[in-house]
């Protein structure tokens, strides 16, 4: 059934690649609804339910692409061990590979010494690619997700793609033939996109969007237009030709080789110090540590072109005008860091391509561990439409997992009140609301833990969790996601948190996914010698289940997406929270009992009639009269009422 499958996608990107004048047959959900306004989020961006995949780590559908010494040199930590192979897709994972004995008493190429997990499991890559996306398909749809955010697939040395060595092209090692992909980017001229053609992996990435978009799934693609990897053309130019090469002033180079002397004086910026992501050069430097918004643009034209260029390859893969065949929008990566002048051009010309593509920047960090940066300056219509909602979940984790601490229900809506109000309405509904991704911990594991949000979430901490969580655990992260998929913004899944994964902070949250189909190894080890608990190592149904009935009542009821949020009870004695979403014809009531014990409970109501708690079918009658109903609600619990 395997090689059918590969043969009808093999016909399926050759017809692609031989026909790309001609326009898309299955156009993006909704094309025909009206343009969406320069300053505009777009609508379709409040209902959606967002599914973030790292392909690298997803589904390995077809091991003849599996990436070979070849095809990552280049990446951490700088060379690659002789006996270095794929890492099977279900050994335990904190396990040696045995190429990691070749790493002890090495450095890496910023010169630190390689004596950790986190720094050998860099070089781990497991073959997961775009058969394995289309390969699951139905499992995406029969979830629910209404969006897709897949981390970078540019072609890239690293596991997570953020070192592009081409931006213009998606991984060789994501595609049906690396080698011939590699033959044809040699044949292309990397600036003149004249030149450029469509291999083997970006007409996989094609037919990707044509099959989600057939099922009314969105696509955003992440791209990081703040740096490059090393082994970038560009930048290779750059190390050969010194200051002669015409990308010179692509990067930040601090200073250039003298040949005159026998030392290598050459020094440039790297991303947050990292020599492998040279950073792109922008007209004002961004100084200090502590990050916020700031003026300028990208230094080069040639490279803010180039940029372009490479943008548009994708939002309209077959160059007709018609963006349908394209992909849904962006995620920006360390957005705060790159010049609003530029952004606010980017968002220009993306909407002048698409005018319903979402921009999405990853607005994070004004300084570690304590302060998360206000997004109101990229959300004032002119640059992007959403953030990664970093600063819902900080509060809603501190809250329904009382870590670091336990805070009262006044206190929690008030944080959550202080990061809406000074936004606007529009970008509040679309934000992406998210409980984990490639760069923290699972949400299982960091409710588990008791640590600050991000801070020493790693197995080097003594006192860190790495195994599988508790009940009371999966317990708050249920309370947890009842609230993300009942307020406002779009609620997102870290691939794999539906299964019941848990992982610390990268590179433990970057688990292969644990597929039902696949037996795995129990994971008994641990990275540091120290005692933990054997767990059997399994897809959780009983979780996987919880997130479709979410999913399916959020899609049931589009006023818990479009509705106004009202705020019912915050009571802090009893620990009692409950919301409204409403609008002219229709309520949605949603209860928390924080307590521990059972609690009755007066909630009001706008409409009389029937109300249903969808999570345990019972029914509460509102007459017009009483205009409210008593609810009987267990300790730890909640209940989301939908009025008929």
């Amino acid at each position: 059934m395997k090689l059918a499958n590969n043969i009808f996608l093999f016909v399926l990107v050759i017809l692609f690649a031989c026909n790309q004048e001609s326009p898309s047959e299955s156009p993006a959900p909704d094309e025909n609804t009206a343009p969406t306004a320069l300053s505009d989020a777009p609508k379709w961006a409040e209902e959606v339910i967002w599914y973030q995949i790292f392909v690298e780590r997803f589904r390995n559908g077809d091991p003849s692409n599996d990436p070979t010494i070849k095809d990552i040199e280049g990446a951490y930590p700088g060379f690659v061990p002789s006996n270095w192979a794929v890492t099977p897709w279900t050994q335990d994972w904190y396990k040696a590979d045995p190429y990691f004995a070749e790493l002890d008493g090495k450095k890496d190429f910023g010169g630190n010494d390689i004596n950790n997990f986190g720094q050998k499991a860099q070089l781990r890559r497991y073959g997961g690619d775009l058969q394995g996306v289309l390969d699951k398909m139905d499992y995406l749809e029969s979830l629910g997700i209404t969006a897709v955010y897949f981390n970078p697939l540019n072609d890239a040395p690293s596991l997570h793609k953020y070192d592009a060595r081409h931006w213009r092209h998606i991984d060789r090692n994501f595609g049906p033939n690396p080698e011939r992909d590699i033959q044809i980017m040699a044949e292309e001229t990397p600036d003149d996109p004249s030149t450029w053609q469509m291999t083997g992996a970006d007409s996989l990435f094609v037919v990707i969007i044509d099959q989600l978009h057939q099922r009314g799934i969105r696509v955003v693609l992440d791209y990081s237009w703040n740096h490059t990897g090393h082994t970038c053309w560009a930048f290779q130019d750059v190390l050969e030709k010194g200051q002669d090469s015409k990308f010179a002033d692509w990067y930040w180079i601090e200073s250039f080789d003298d040949p005159a002397t026998p030392e290598n004086e050459f020094e440039y910026k790297g991303w947050a110090g990292v020599t492998d992501l040279p950073e792109i050069k922008e007209t004002h430097k961004h100084e200090g540590i502590a990050v916020s918004a700031f003026e300028g643009n990208i230094y080069n034209e040639a490279a803010k072109q180039h940029i372009f260029n490479v943008t548009k390859r994708w939002l309209d893969p077959n160059g007709d005008g018609n963006p349908a065949d394209g992909v849904d929008g962006f995620r920006l990566d360390v957005a705060g860091e790159i010049p609003l002048g530029f952004w606010r051009e980017y968002r220009k010309f993306v909407r002048n391509i698409n005018p319903d593509a979402y921009l999405l920047g990853e607005i994070w960090w004004e300084e570690f561990p304590d302060k998360l940066l206000d997004p109101e300056p990229f959300l004032r219509g002119d640059v992007f439409d959403a953030v990664m909602n970093y600063r819902w979940y900080r509060a809603a984790r501190t809250f329904f997992g009382q870590t670091p601490e336990k805070i009262p229900v006044s206190e929690f809506v008030d944080s959550l009140e202080s990061f809406s109000d000074n936004l606007r309405r529009q970008n509040n509904y679309v934000m992406m609301n998210l409980t984990a991704s490639h760069d923290v911990p699972r949400v299982a594991t960091s409710l588990f833990n008791k640590s600050k949000y991000k801070y020493q979430a790693s197995p080097s901490h003594p006192n860190y969790k790495i195994h599988q969580p508790d009940e009371t655990t999966f317990l708050n992260l249920k309370l947890l996601l009842a609230q993300q998929f009942t307020y406002f913004g779009a609620p997102q899944i870290w691939a794999g948190d539906e299964m019941g994964m848990w992982g610390a902070d990268d590179p433990d949250t970057r688990k292969p996914l644990i597929w039902p189909d696949y037996e795995f190894e129990p994971e008994k080890v641990h990275p540091y010698g120290t005692d933990r608990p054997v767990d059997e190592v399994q897809f959780n149904t009983d979780l996987f289940n919880y997130f479709q009935k979410l999913i399916k009542i959020r899609k049931d009821n589009p006023v818990l997406a479009l509705g106004e949020l009202e705020y019912l009870i915050k009571d802090d004695e009893k620990e009692i929270l409950a919301y409204s979403r409403y609008d002219d014809d229709k309520e949605v009531i949603v209860v928390f009992n924080l307590g521990e014990a059972q609690q009755n409970i007066r909630v009001p109501a706008k409409y009389a009639g029937n109300y249903t708690d969808q999570l345990s079918r019972v029914n509460y009658q509102v007459s017009s009269k009483e205009n409210g109903f008593d609810i009987d609600l267990n300790g730890r619990s909640v209940a989301i009422l939908v009025g008929q």
